[in-house]
């Protein structure tokens, strides 16, 4: 039941029907009785939550790169936000409950500069990852001074290696050691290049997996 005490034109503190009145820091204020969910854990709803727990664990490692590389997309909600709603559409794969990841559509980055020409990975020796690609400087914006930003993760640990900075657009290689207990694990790659002064990344591209 609510009450009044400042008459019919006052505010008043309760339930009247569908609506609740009260009082916050002297402000009266009326809102409606949330609606109950008949069933809050239906098919759809308990699928969602299970591919939305599928991508946030896969993404967890790459959190602090997402707030360079969806930067951008970032609006009115976080970085990380915008990443997943990105691989909820584009990268989930299976059927429930049993969700994984397509890892040739994960995107790490997105931007307008010009990406990796023909990026590829191979291990020249254990623990090692070699990136390669084609120099397009001079390509829509892009620079040889750009710099090429690297990504090694790897699934069996759910550990995540980043370079940044450590080779340019136009040097078109960088070998990457990883720790030592990496040895024998299959390992997914992902290269992108951001330009000098930070302003703009570009679309990361998938590289390729390979087992160092």
């Amino acid at each position: 039941m609510a009450t009044n005490e400042q008459g019919i034109l006052g505010g008043f503190s309760g339930k009247v029907g569908t609506v609740i009145g009260g009082n916050w820091n002297g402000i009266d204020f009326m809102k409606s009785k949330p609606s109950l969910i008949a069933n809050p854990r239906t098919n759809s709803q308990q699928d969602q939550r299970v591919r939305m727990a599928a991508v946030i664990k896969f993404l967890s490692p790459f959190k602090a790169f997402l707030r360079i590389g969806f930067k951008k997309q970032a609006i009115k909600m976080t970085a990380f936000n915008a990443a997943t709603s990105y691989h909820l559409a584009h990268a989930i794969i299976g059927t429930y409950p049993d969700y994984g990841i397509n890892y040739s559509k994960v995107m790490v980055s997105q931007g307008k500069l010009p990406g990796a020409l023909d990026p590829e990975v191979s291990s020249p020796a254990s623990g090692q990852v070699k990136f390669t690609w084609a120099d397009n400087s001079l390509n829509n914006g892009a620079m040889g001074n750009d710099w090429a930003v690297m990504l090694v993760y790897n699934p069996e640990k759910g550990l995540l290696i980043t370079s940044i900075a450590d080779s340019v657009r136009g040097v078109g290689t960088y070998v990457i050691t990883l720790p030592a207990n990496y040895g024998g694990d299959e390992v997914q790659c992902y290269i992108a290049f951001q330009n000098a002064s930070q302003t703009v990344i570009s679309d990361s591209e998938f590289a390729g997996s390979i087992v160092v």
